[in-house]
């Protein structure tokens, strides 16, 4: 036996784990790459270097498989910004970690993978609930924060966090799809979004006097 066979070490064995996750990050990566009419089991397991029959194997087809894609690679991204989300101390500062996120998934191509995905389920019912449940995950998060920073806020008579946190999210959909077409458009949006960040901000910063006004006129405006 040569020094170089006794040196080199076996290869350690693929597990079942190992395959379901090359497949799902070969998904993930040939939306981005191929767009949803690329996508198949074919393109995905050539890319993971698999035989497509695993595909149906470990998730039962294409849909599942997709499912799952969509599910991981959203709660990576959560995760990613979750502390960032913690420390917002205003909804300016929530904007802001907004503005990050939305440059940090445009440029590792997110924006792409969402576009094909929310294009698929206006025909596809199963894709359509798919990437619900994967935008439902931004969503909660946002809610959270936005249940924090509007308790003691004079404007919590009148915010619904929930629908809120849904009007945020579909604005920065929104926005990612549209700055693909209209950049110029898309950072003028964003600067308007933050002139409304700034107005609430400033009826935050009343006194307790005129924090009282503002209460008594949204109560009798409800």
């Amino acid at each position: 036996m040569s020094d170089d066979d006794q040196d080199r070490k076996p290869s350690k064995p693929r597990t079942k784990a190992d395959t379901r996750d090359r497949l799902i990050d070969s998904a993930i990566e040939t939306l981005r790459t191929r767009g949803i009419a690329g996508t198949s089991a074919r393109t995905i397991a050539a890319a993971a270097g698999a035989n497509q029959a695993l595909i149906f194997y470990h998730f039962g087809g294409m849909e599942d498989l997709l499912a799952e894609a969509c599910r991981r690679t959203t709660e990576r991204q959560v995760a990613k910004y979750r502390d960032r989300f913690a420390t917002a101390g205003s909804l300016r500062e929530l904007l802001a970690v907004g503005r990050e996120m939305h440059a940090g998934q445009q440029a590792e191509g997110n924006v792409a993978v969402l576009a094909q995905l929310l294009a698929a389920g206006q025909t596809d019912p199963a894709l359509g609930k798919v990437t619900a449940d994967g935008l439902a995950l931004w969503v909660n998060e946002i809610e959270a924060v936005l249940v924090r920073l509007l308790r003691d806020s004079p404007l919590a008579d009148i915010v619904d966090p929930p629908s809120l946190s849904r009007a945020i999210s579909a604005a920065f959909i929104g926005l990612e799809l549209y700055e693909g077409v209209d950049p110029a458009g898309g950072s003028t949006a964003l600067n308007a979004i933050d002139q409304l960040g700034t107005l609430v901000e400033l009826v935050e910063e009343l006194g307790p006097l005129s924090r009282r006004v503002v209460r008594s006129k949204i109560r009798r405006a409800r």
